[in-house]
């Protein structure tokens, strides 16, 4: 898939992209007023919700086609591109006929491949660029799914919203951030454009600037910002959102790293890191190959393949030695439960090697008797 960094007509690809704007369209005053005063900070793309997915009904769900009207007139007052998200063909048609120049998928839409697939049909033969939020739940294969639907229309300005992931725990996020999922989608689609969406990842003010500054250290390629000309009474996420003027202070606040390479000396230190990496794998080749001797010798002797009081004592004495080496022992522990995993794997391999054998000689035996 060739998805190259995402292109906004008008829009300069200076890092970082910020894209802001209130959670929901409420009236065409709020829109105006936010939009002026953040057109007057330098921002370039203004972001409104004019459909509003809501968890439960009864909560305001969005202006709906009117609020088209004012983001048109935004543009036309600001000279700023206009974004919102879409959910249904119909959504994209209106969309498509106001003239909106970005749109995005919501994490629950993109949990569902029927919607998506509904929507990328909408989108056969445009070239609007659209943003992909990751699903409601940790499944990359759903984002990347959503992606490919979107690109198979036809499609080709892709870019990625990551705004965290759904948990029943409490947590001190709204949605836990999970870095290591949009890493992966970096890793698989290096040139698409990551954003970040640090207001419905935190959910709260005062988590947005810390978050921002992660993404950027990240190497993500902009933010997405929810903000509001007077947030305490939005109708929607009012604690998640900032006045243009605290959204100014806080974007001048955040550190863009240099990351143009200056010594030689990350070169050593990542080739060392490697050698390390190499030195991991063949211990775990090594481990895997005494698994296996140790699966023969259960299935000799008749032994179950799991040794519930074996797995207990090694678990408690590799996260001592974590803790006693400075490893965080949750680290550590995750990575013993995945390689125990591949151990049990292997062995009942062999366990279920030895079954078919003794069904083929049964089956041999019967097949004589008759």
């Amino acid at each position: 898939m060739d998805i190259k960094k995402l292109t906004v007509k008008g829009i300069d690809n200076v890092r970082p992209l910020v894209i802001a704007g209130p959670c929901s369209a409420e009236s065409r005053e709020q829109v105006l007023k936010t939009a002026e005063e953040l057109a007057a900070k330098g921002i370039k793309i203004f972001r409104a919700g004019i459909w509003k997915p809501r968890t439960k009904p009864g909560g305001f769900e969005g202006v709906g086609v009117e609020g088209l009207a004012w983001l048109k007139e935004v543009k036309k007052k600001t000279g700023m591109p206009v974004a919102t998200e879409v959910a249904t063909p119909e959504h994209v048609f209106e969309v498509l006929k106001a003239g909106i120049d970005l749109i995005w998928l919501g994490a629950r839409t993109v949990a569902n491949p029927f919607a998506v697939q509904a929507l990328a049909d909408a989108l056969k033969g445009t070239d609007i660029p659209v943003l992909i939020k990751n699903p409601t739940n940790p499944d990359i294969e759903l984002w990347c799914g959503a992606v490919e639907r979107i690109y198979n229309a036809g499609v080709k300005n892709i870019g990625l919203i990551h705004r965290g992931f759904s948990s029943y725990d409490k947590k001190i996020y709204r949605n836990v951030p999970l870095w290591h999922i949009p890493i992966e989608m970096k890793r698989r689609y290096p040139n698409a454009t990551m954003i970040c969406d640090p207001s419905h990842m935190g959910g709260k003010r005062e988590l947005i600037a810390p978050l921002s500054q992660q993404a950027l250290d990240l190497n993500y390629d902009g933010l997405i910002i929810e903000s509001h000309c007077n947030p305490d009474v939005a109708l929607s996420d009012a604690a998640q959102q900032l006045t243009p003027d605290v959204l100014d202070y806080t974007l001048k606040m955040l550190v863009m790293r240099d990351n143009v390479q200056t010594t030689e000396n990350i070169n050593v230190l990542r080739g060392r890191i490697d050698e390390i990496d190499g030195k991991l794998v063949e211990l775990l080749a090594k481990r895997m190959a005494i698994s296996k001797e140790i699966g023969t010798y259960k299935k000799e002797h008749n032994m179950p393949v799991l040794q519930t009081k074996r797995y207990g004592d090694i678990m408690k004495d590799r996260e001592k030695l974590a803790e006693s080496l400075e490893l965080n022992k949750d680290f550590v522990a995750g990575i013993m439960e995945s390689i125990h995993r591949e151990s049990v794997d292997v062995q009942m391999k062999i366990m279920t090697n030895r079954e078919e054998k003794k069904a083929k000689v049964l089956k041999k035996i019967a097949s004589k008797k008759k």
